[in-house]
C-alpha cells in the first residue's frame, strides 16, 4: 500500500479515474456538531439552477452524474459520501465543488475533518486534504474537481463560511427556501428606492391595437427553491407530514444504519477482534402493509418477499445487508407516486442473528423523500431484552402521508416469533408461518 498523500491549499493533483467516491471524514465525539457533504455543478462559477446543488435533500443530480451516498459510522469516526461519475458530467460542466457544512455548531468542534478522492473502482486514494485551522465557519469548500485539457484534476481549497450552507449555496446561486428564518438574508437588503423603476409616463393611444405578445414559455427552473431544513423526530415532535416537506412523489428511501456500542472487556481490545465477533451480526429491515383494498403483507427478506415498487404493494426491499455501519446499511423503497393505494405501513426491524437484544446497538433511521427534506431520528437506549423494534408508522391521511417515530422496543414471549409481536402490538391480524432465509 502506498504512501497517503496530505495535499496543502492551493495545490491540486490529476483524477486518473472514471468514477470517483468523495469521502469527508471527521472524528466522532460528544457534543461536536453534524457534519453534511454537499456538491456544486457549476458553469461559470454559478449553478445554472437549483437542480444543481447534491446535499441531503436533493441526493442525485439529474444527469446521474453526481449522487449522495450518506453517512456511515465506523473505528470511531464518521464519514458523508459523495460518488461522481465522470462520463456522465454534462459538458458544460467546469467544476464541482465539494463543500462540507456544520449543523448544530462550528467547524471549530469538529476534529478530524478531511476529504479524500478514491477511486470507485479499486479504491486507491487519489488524493486527500486535511482541514485543521478551523474555527468560527459553519460551512467549507474542501476542494474542487475540475477539467482541464479533457482530464479532471482535484484542487484543495479550504474556503470557510460563518454563514452556514445557506450562505455558500446562495453565493453560488442558489436559492434556499427557509422559512423559519425571519431575518432577511444579508446578502440580499431591499433595493434602493432609486433602483426601483419609476411610474411610466402615460402614452398616447395607439393608432391601432397591439398584437397580443406571445406566451412565455414556462421557465426551466420553475422549481421551489431547495429546502436545507433537517427533520429529526423526537419523543416531543413525533410526527410529520410529508406533504408539507415537499415529499409528494417519487420514490421514498427507508435507511437503517447501526454501529456496535458494546466494550470488548478481556477480548484484548484489537478491532480486528470484535469486528469479528459482530460479523454475525445480521439486522433485518422489514414492513407490514395494509393497501387502501384492505390487503395485508410484510415486505421482508425471510421467505424472500422483497415486494415491488411499481406492483403492490409499491414497497421494495434493497437487499440484505449484514455489515450496518460499514457500507450503507439496510434499504427499502416506497413508491409514492402509488401512495393513495397505501392505508399504512409500518417499518420494523428484526435481529435475525448475532445478537439477543438491541442493548449495545446504536441505531439511526433516515426517510429521504426523492422530493422534499430528510426525516431522520435515532432510537432510544435499548434496556429490555428486544429483538424486535417498531420504527416508524406511515399512515395515508386524506392523501397525504404522516411518518410517525415508534422507536417501541417489544419483547416477544417465548415461543413468539418478532413478526407476531409486532402485529399484536400494532393489530394487523395476519396469519404467519414459520420462514427463512
Amino acid at each position: 500500500m502506498g504512501e497517503s498523500m496530505t495535499m496543502q491549499k492551493g495545490t491540486n493533483v490529476p483524477v486518473p479515474a472514471g468514477t470517483v467516491r468523495v469521502e469527508l471524514g471527521w472524528r466522532a465525539a460528544p457534543g461536536a456538531p453534524d457534519v453534511d457533504a454537499s456538491a456544486l455543478l457549476l458553469v461559470a462559477g454559478k449553478v445554472r439552477s437549483d437542480a444543481d446543488f447534491v446535499f441531503y435533500n436533493q441526493p442525485a443530480h439529474s444527469s446521474g452524474a453526481v449522487r449522495h451516498e450518506g453517512k456511515a459510522t465506523a473505528d470511531g469516526r464518521i464519514t458523508d459520501t459523495l460518488v461522481v461519475d465522470f462520463a456522465r458530467v454534462e459538458p458544460a460542466i467546469e467544476r464541482v465543488v465539494v463543500a462540507a457544512s456544520s449543523d448544530g455548531g462550528s467547524f471549530g468542534r469538529v476534529s478530524g475533518l478531511y476529504v479524500r478522492i478514491t477511486d470507485a473502482a479499486g479504491g486507491a486514494e487519489l488524493a486527500r486534504f486535511d482541514s485543521s485551522d478551523a474555527t468560527v465557519e459553519t460551512a467549507f469548500i474542501l476542494g474542487e474537481l475540475y477539467r482541464r485539457q479533457g482530464a479532471w484534476k482535484f484542487r484543495a481549497v479550504g474556503q470557510g463560511y460563518s454563514t452556514g450552507l445557506e450562505g455558500l449555496a446562495t453565493d453560488f446561486g442558489i436559492s434556499v427556501d427557509e422559512p423559519q428564518q425571519a431575518a432577511p438574508s444579508p446578502q440580499a437588503p431591499p433595493a434602493p428606492p432609486q433602483n426601483r423603476p419609476a411610474a411610466a409616463p402615460a402614452a398616447p393611444a395607439p393608432a391601432a391595437p397591439a398584437p397580443p405578445a406571445p406566451a412565455a414559455p414556462p421557465a426551466p427552473t420553475a422549481t421551489p427553491p431547495v429546502r436545507l431544513t433537517k427533520i429529526t423526530l423526537t419523543k416531543s415532535a413525533p410526527a410529520v407530514s410529508l406533504a408539507k416537506q415537499g415529499g409528494t412523489s417519487g420514490a421514498l428511501r427507508v435507511n437503517l444504519n447501526w454501529e456496535v456500542r458494546k466494550q470488548f472487556k478481556g477480548w484484548g481490545a484489537k478491532l480486528g477482534r470484535a469486528v469479528a465477533m459482530h460479523a454475525d451480526l445480521d439486522l433485518d429491515l422489514c414492513a407490514l402493509y395494509e393497501l387502501a383494498d384492505g390487503r395485508k403483507g410484510v415486505v421482508q427478506s425471510l421467505g424472500n418477499a422483497f415486494g415491488s415498487l411499481n406492483q403492490p404493494p409499491y414497497i421494495h426491499l434493497d437487499g440484505d445487508d449484514r455489515t450496518g455501519a460499514m457500507s450503507s446499511g439496510e434499504n427499502m423503497t416506497l413508491n409514492l407516486d402509488r401512495k393513495n393505494e397505501l392505508r399504512r405501513v409500518l417499518i420494523f426491524v428484526t435481529i435475525y442473528e448475532g445478537a439477543r437484544s438491541f442493548a449495545d446497538l446504536h441505531a439511526t433511521v433516515t426517510l429521504q423523500p426523492q422530493n422534499g427534506a430528510a426525516i431522520d431520528f435515532s432510537l432510544d437506549e435499548c434496556t429490555v431484552p428486544s429483538t424486535v423494534c417498531a420504527l416508524a408508522l406511515i399512515t395515508n391521511n386524506g392523501g397525504d402521508l404522516t411518518v410517525q417515530r415508534e422507536a417501541r422496543y417489544l419483547v416477544p414471549d417465548r415461543g413468539v416469533s418478532p413478526q407476531r409481536t409486532i402485529d399484536a402490538a400494532y393489530g394487523w391480524g395476519m396469519n404467519w408461518t414459520p420462514g427463512r432465509k
